[in-house]
């Protein structure tokens, strides 16, 4: 299994390996996505919008409705903003 570490600046080399299944090239853009389950996927940016379909898909979750998820954001929209404001 390929690994790397991260140096004192926070930076890591993508192995090889991982760098050729994943097509990146120099400049390439990575994305990190969190999953429900807390861990994270690195998506390259490279990639089509449809590669993303699913991937925070969580069958534990009841699906919520129109007005749930315009609650949910309009609530996370409020406390981002009142961040800083201690």
């Amino acid at each position: 299994m390929p690994t790397a570490t991260m140096t004192s600046k926070g930076q890591i080399t993508v192995p090889k390996q991982v760098r050729d299944d994943l097509n990146l090239t120099t400049g390439s853009k990575v994305v990190f996505v969190k999953l429900p389950s807390g861990q994270y996927r690195i998506v390259p940016r490279t990639g089509r919008i449809e590669d993303l379909a699913g991937l925070l898909y969580d069958p534990t979750q009841p699906t919520m409705t129109i007005e749930e998820m315009n609650d949910a954001i309009a609530e996370g929209g409020a406390e981002s903003g009142m961040r800083g404001l201690g």
